[in-house]
């Protein structure tokens, strides 16, 4: 199977840390940045999020970007006298625990050493002395910079004020292209969902490039981040391994999660056939689909049943008497009313057994 070949080569081409003489390409290294944007932006505008913005990264300090907040390991390594350059970006990049022993960064680090090399070669385009940032068409194309708002459309500025009883006048109707942008989600029958199609093998690239960097190759997560594939036969455990494949109900939701809010920090940035690709994936990983060559599209996305279904019921609490006859959720004939409360007192005795004067009695 597809999933077992690559981890063996991956097994048997552990990259050594790579040399800063080895030259890089920075149209290459802005592909492998896809992997670093989910939590760092470089270029105009970038700011911090869950990484520090990388811009002037070469010859800076190690944890002193204004406003970030650093693990106390990358700020000792920076007072330390710890500086960005090719050699210390180099060992961060293949094993970043192992340079900065402590660091909050949960990225595993990067197998190959032409991708160390390109993706140093992409950061220093972005430090003062370099050769030109990327134009603003080439950083977007590359994923590397923050992704740009939509811009608003042309018909929001002219749209009526709402003039119906009760409004404050604040705001305006939304127009019909702002409410399709988000009236996108997608119902376990099928309800919602886009024109499109994509195949397993596919959906291994897109998942390596884009999911991998938190979730690893295999779905087994990096670090504290959320497991994707396996735990099949643990719910009844003390500590179940709740994933797609073990817990999950519907494929829909698969769907509908990585189209509304993956790839982590570049939200919406993937087509919807980019989404049936990685959904397919996510399957195969799962062991629901065995054959890489599988593909999943709009027509047969309800064909798809996922392992824990029938173990989930319908929510029928309206049909409970209490809300479908609109009672109130109290016992049966229950009626407010006053109530009686009794209070006994008691009284601690501490008079002395014999008729010797009481000189100590009572409670220490």
């Amino acid at each position: 199977m597809l999933k077992y070949l690559k981890a063996a080569l991956l097994t048997a081409t552990i990259a050594a840390v790579a040399t800063p003489a080895l030259a890089g390409d920075p149209e290459e290294g802005a592909k492998v940045f896809r992997k670093c944007a989910a939590c760092h932006s470089i270029g105009e505008g970038a700011k911090s999020r869950v990484g520090p913005e990388l811009n002037e990264l070469l010859g800076r300090t190690a944890g002193t970007v204004d406003g970030f907040k650093y693990s106390a390991a990358m700020v000792a390594a920076g007072e330390g006298g710890m500086v960005w350059d090719e050699q210390t970006l180099t060992h961060f990049l293949v094993k970043p625990k192992d340079l900065v022993k402590g660091t909050k960064m949960a990225f595993a680090g990067l197998r190959k050493s032409t991708d160390v090399a390109n993706v140093i070669a992409y950061l220093k385009t972005f430090s003062e002395g370099a050769a030109e940032a990327p134009a603003e068409g080439e950083a977007a194309a590359s994923g590397g910079t923050e992704v740009a708002m939509a811009e608003k459309p042309a018909a929001a500025a002219d749209a009526p004020l709402p003039d119906h009883e009760g409004v404050f006048g604040l705001g305006r109707l939304a127009t019909d292209d702002e409410v399709a942008a988000w009236d996108m989600d997608v119902r376990p029958d099928g309800l919602g969902l886009p024109v499109g199609k994509g195949t397993v093998a596919d959906g291994e690239v897109l998942f390596t490039e884009n999911c991998a960097v938190c979730h690893g190759d295999f779905g087994e997560g990096v670090g504290r981040w959320p497991v994707l594939a396996g735990g099949q036969d643990t719910l009844t455990d003390d500590r179940p391994v709740k994933t797609i494949g073990s817990y999950w109900p519907y494929l829909s939701t698969v769907y509908d999660y990585v189209r509304r809010a993956m790839p982590f920090g570049n939200a919406r940035s993937l087509s919807n056939d980019d989404v049936y690709a990685i959904t397919a994936y996510l399957l195969y990983l799962n062991d629901i689909v065995t054959d890489e060559d599988f593909e999943l599209s709009n027509e047969n996305f309800t064909d798809i049943h996922l392992p824990n279904e029938a173990n989930f019921k319908e929510d029928d609490r309206a049909q409970e008497p209490q809300y479908a006859e609109k009672k109130e959720p109290c016992m049966k004939d229950c009626k407010p009313g006053p109530v009686e409360i009794t209070m006994t007192a008691r009284v601690l005795d501490v008079t002395p057994d014999s008729d010797e004067e009481n000189t100590g009695g009572g409670i220490d």
